[in-house]
C-alpha cells in the first residue's frame, strides 16, 4: 500500500536493510511512552475529581487541556518536520514531554486543577510533535506494501502501554481511601487539607520518574545516527491545507479521526467511573480492570489486527470492527453490573487498529502534501478534548454515567462510514 509517492520522501540508500532496525526500535519506544502517559489519564481523571470535589464535566477537562494542544501545535508541528526533518521534531516533542512531567511537582505542592491542567497541556504539545513525526515515520521505515502493518506492529506497543500504565498508575496514585462530602465536612480544617494535600501530591513520583526517563531516551536519539526524509520543492500548493483538502479521502480521514479519537477517550477515560457506579467496585480494582482488561484487550487487538490485514483489507476490517462497537456501546448504556464492564474491554479490542487504519489509509497518495495531510489528521485529534465534556454534561444532567456513552456510539458510526466509503481515493 502506497502512503506516500517516491518524490515525497527520500530515505538515502545506506539507510536500507539493517540499518532501519535501530530506527525503527527507537520510533516504536516513542509509541510506547505516549501511550503510557495518555493511559495515565483515565486514573488521573477519578483521581483529581476526588482531590478537586469535581463533577464529571469539570473532571474532563483533563483531556480538554491534553487533547487542544493537538489542535493548536499539530501544524506547527508539520512545518517543523518539514523544515527540520522528523528527527528534530521528535527531539522538541521530547523535550516538552519532559518539561510538562516535571510540572506536576509544583501543581502537586500549590493544590490548584488549573496548574495540573498546564502541565497536562505541556506533556500534550510534546506529544503532539511526536505523533506528527512518529506516525509517518514509521511508514516510511521500510517497504511501502507494508507500510499499514508497520505501523499497526508500532502502534502495537501503544497498546502495551494501555495495558501496564493503569496498573503502574493505580498502584502509584490511588490512595484506596475515598470521603463522602459530608465526612470531609466533618473533619477538622487540618484533617482535610492534610488529606487533599496527600492526594495531590501522590502523582509527584510517577511524573517525576516519566520525565526523567523520557530525557534520558531523547539523549539516546539525539546520539544516534537516524535516517530522515529531504522532502523536494514542490510548485503545487504543498503547505496549503485547503490545496490538502482536494484529498477528499484525507477529509474524511480528519472526520473519522475527530470521531475515533473522541470515542476512545470518552471509553478509557471514563472506564474507571463507569466501572465504579455500575458494577460496584473500588477505584483500586477498576485500575486494574483497565490495565489487564481493557489495555490488555487493546493490546491484543492491535496484534490481531495487524495479523488479520494479511488477509482482510484494513478498510474492510476498520468497517466490520466499528459496527461491531456500535452494538458493543449499545450494551454498555443499557447493562447492569460486570457486562457494562465487559462491553468496555470489548469495545477496546475492536477500537484498537482504528487511529492507525485511518492514518495511513487517510495519507495514502497524497504525494507532497504528506507531512501536511499528517499534521491535519493530528489536529483531528481535537476531538478528544471537546466530545468528553459532552460526556460529562450529559452524566451530570442525567445523573447516569452509562448514557453519556451515546457519544461513542455516534463516534463509531461515523468511522464505519469512512471505512465503507469514505477512505476511497478521490482527488477534486
Amino acid at each position: 500500500m502506497a502512503l506516500a509517492s517516491p518524490t515525497t520522501v527520500k530515505i538515502p540508500a545506506s539507510s536500507a536493510g539493517k540499518t532501519m532496525l535501530l530506527p525503527f526500535i527507537l520510533v516504536t519506544s516513542l509509541f510506547f511512552f505516549w501511550g503510557f502517559v495518555h493511559n495515565l489519564d483515565p486514573i488521573l481523571i477519578p483521581h483529581l475529581r476526588k482531590a478537586f470535589r469535581l463533577s464529571n464535566l469539570q473532571a474532563s477537562l483533563v483531556d480538554s487541556a491534553v487533547f487542544i494542544a493537538y489542535f493548536l501545535l499539530a501544524l506547527p508541528a508539520g512545518f517543523v518536520m518539514r523544515k527540520f526533518g522528523y528527527k528534530s521534531g521528535i527531539l522538541i516533542g521530547l523535550i516538552l514531554f519532559a518539561v510538562g512531567s516535571f510540572l506536576f511537582i509544583p501543581a502537586a505542592n500549590t493544590r490548584e486543577y488549573i496548574f495540573f491542567l498546564g502541565a497536562l497541556f505541556v506533556i500534550a504539545c510534546g506529544l503532539t510533535f511526536l505523533e506528527t513525526a512518529a506516525n509517518p515515520y514509521a511508514t516510511v521505515l521500510g517497504p511501502e506494501s507494508s507500510a499499514t502493518q508497520r505501523l499497526n506492529l508500532a502502534q502495537s506497543f501503544n497498546g502495551l502501554a494501555a495495558l501496564v500504565a493503569p496498573m503502574i498508575g493505580g498502584k502509584m496514585i490511588f490512595s484506596g481511601t475515598d470521603y463522602t462530602d459530608a465526612q470531609l465536612a466533618a473533619m477538622t480544617d487540618q484533617a482535610r487539607n492534610a488529606y487533599l494535600q496527600s492526594e495531590a501530591d501522590s502523582v509527584k513520583l510517577p511524573y517525576l520518574i516519566l520525565g526523567i526517563v523520557i530525557l534520558l531516551v531523547a539523549i539516546l536519539i539525539w546520539v544516534t545516527k537516524m535516517p530522515d526524509t529531504k522532502e523536494e520543492g514542490s510548485k503545487d500548493g504543498s503547505g496549503n491545507p485547503l490545496h490538502a483538502f482536494k484529498h477528499r479521502h484525507l477529509t474524511w480521514a480528519v472526520i473519522a479521526q475527530f470521531f475515533y479519537v473522541g470515542a476512545q477517550v470518552c471509553v478509557s477515560s471514563f472506564f474507571i467511573v463507569i466501572a465504579m457506579k455500575a458494577a460496584n467496585i473500588k477505584e483500586t480494582v477498576a485500575s486494574y480492570y483497565l490495565g489487564l482488561g481493557y489495555g490488555l484487550a487493546f493490546m491484543g487487538g492491535r496484534f490481531a489486527g495487524t495479523f488479520l490485514m494479511k488477509y482482510i483489507a484494513p478498510a474492510k476490517l476498520l468497517t466490520i470492527y466499528s459496527l461491531i462497537n456500535v452494538l458493543l456501546s449499545l450494551v454498555a448504556i443499557f447493562a447492569e453490573g460486570m457486562i457494562t464492564v465487559y462491553a468496555l474491554i470489548g469495545i477496546a479490542f475492536f477500537m484498537s487498529i482504528m487511529f492507525p487504519t485511518i492514518f495511513s489509509l487517510g495519507i495514502k497518495d497524497l504525494g507532497k502534501d504528506t507531512k501536511l495531510g499528517s499534521s491535519l489528521i493530528v489536529m483531528s485529534i481535537v476531538g478528544g478534548a471537546l466530545l468528553p465534556p459532552v460526556l460529562g454534561y450529559i452524566a451530570d444532567l442525567t445523573k447516569n454515567i452509562q448514557y453519556g456513552y451515546s457519544i461513542p456510539l455516534v463516534c463509531f458510526v461515523v468511522v464505519a462510514y469512512f471505512g465503507w466509503k469514505g477512505h476511497k481515493i478521490r482527488t477534486a
